[in-house]
């Protein structure tokens, strides 16, 4: 087995050094425009893209490496724009905040990161977790260890008993009374406190709990837990900072105050109504909804001690009600972006959401640019990722079948390059 690990690190150190790589692709995926473009060669130096010629070019350079994706469906890096890479979520899970280590979690976000980018999600915006996040964020962006390119809230933002408190549940002696360095606020002026000890963190953009959830231990997962100035003053305060909030939001009347207080993005949306969704429209509001973890949840929820009981009822009422928001928020023309909420279901499975999306009647080419051009939009990078073009950094995947035609392809990534670095071939 080391001998394996030891050939394989040296096969990726060669395919990232100095040569130019010609990636000889079947056909392409164009997310801007929406179309497949046949036998095309993709001419990679470092970590960009520096050419994409029709046809299958070869090299004049001998030491220039071809790389045979002719059979294959080539696509740009996958985004996936809510994960939780610090857990995957099990029987044990909330014992273990009072047994496990900051060292135990980062052992095991390491390998949740490298799962993540082996199925072909090449950047994640992760939505929270203990901080350990920002920390793996950065040993990725060393060349420490493998992973995707990491946008990490950090620590998620909450009220006193809200969905982000992480003291619900505990006996007093452990309650405490959490404060904004802690991501617990109860005031606008605590609200921008909060933004900005998550700056001072290095966290890279917001996360609020607009309304009750799901796994937390607390009794009602919807209910609204922010006022409308206090979102204001989130929001405000990160665009100060450079930052987008995302709103965690099941109940309806969470996420109107989240959209009027000027959230990017609404999470889960699981009781979305028409006028939200109208409203949603009209502030530019972008919706991700996380089936796959709606579905994990109600799963999970009939299985014997999987959750305390607290939580039981809401995930059996929530859960499956999300891929039908869904259906009916993209019907409505909610913009869409990709995101799966991975964590709360094994990582490594991010892409069942695109057959999610796809059963209720989403276009397979539609779901592939939510999780392209339509997230690098949002992490203000479309001129960097999303797409295979000249000067974009080359993130590049690739499937043995068109997921146009079996979107299923996408949970079998059989090519990964990341940065111009082969990490799976």
């Amino acid at each position: 087995m080391k001998k394996i690990c030891s050939i394989l690190i040296l096969f990726v150190a060669f395919l990232s050094s100095a040569q130019n790589l010609y990636l000889h692709c079947g056909q392409l995926v164009d997310t801007k425009n929406g179309t497949l473009v046949p036998s095309q060669t993709i001419i990679v130096y470092g970590d960009k893209i520096i050419a994409i010629e029709k046809g299958y070019v070869v090299p004049e350079n001998s030491e220039d490496i071809i790389i045979d994706l002719k059979s294959k469906t080539v696509l740009p890096g996958l985004i996936d724009m809510h994960v939780h890479l610090e857990n995957e979520y099990n029987p044990k899970r909330y014992m273990e905040q009072f047994t496990a280590n900051e060292a135990d979690v980062a052992f095991k976000s390491v390998n949740f990161a490298k799962t993540t980018l082996m199925a072909g999600f090449t950047t994640v915006r992760d939505l929270g977790g203990t901080g350990v996040n920002i920390a793996l964020r950065n040993a990725i962006n060393n060349k420490l260890i493998v992973g995707p390119r990491i946008f990490t809230a950090g620590k998620a933002i909450a009220t006193t008993g809200g969905h982000a408190d992480p003291t619900n549940g505990r006996k007093k002696l452990l309650m405490g009374d959490p404060g904004p360095e802690q991501g617990v606020i109860n005031s606008p002026d605590e609200a921008r406190k909060a933004v900005r000890q998550r700056y001072k963190n290095g966290a890279d953009n917001i996360k609020i709990t607009a309304t009750g959830g799901v796994l937390s231990v607390a009794k009602n997962g919807q209910n609204p837990q922010f006022t409308i100035e206090e979102v204001k003053a989130i929001c405000e305060t990160a665009k100060d900072y450079g930052m987008i909030v995302a709103a965690h939001a099941h109940g309806d009347e969470g996420m109107q105050r989240a959209v009027i207080g000027g959230v990017t993005t609404i999470e889960h949306g699981t009781k979305m109504s028409t006028k939200t969704m109208d409203l949603m429209k009209q502030y530019g509001t972008y919706f991700v909804p996380t089936i796959t973890a709606g579905k994990a949840v109600a799963e999970n929820a009939t299985i014997e001690g999987f959750y305390p009981k607290i939580i039981v009822p809401k995930a059996l009422e929530i859960g499956p009600k999300i891929q039908s928001t869904f259906a009916k928020a993209y019907k409505r023309g909610v913009r869409i972006a990709f995101g799966t909420d991975a964590g709360v279901f094994p990582h490594g499975l991010n892409a069942k959401e695109f057959g999610y999306m796809v059963e209720v009647g989403m276009p397979p080419m539609e779901a592939i640019q939510s999780a392209t051009v339509t997230n690098a939009k949002i992490l203000g990078l479309s001129n960097e990722i999303g797409q295979i073009k000249v000067g974009f950094i080359a993130d590049i995947v690739a499937t043995d079948t068109n997921p146009i035609d079996d979107i299923s392809a996408l949970e079998r990534i059989t090519f990964v390059m990341k940065d111009g670095v082969v990490y799976k071939n």
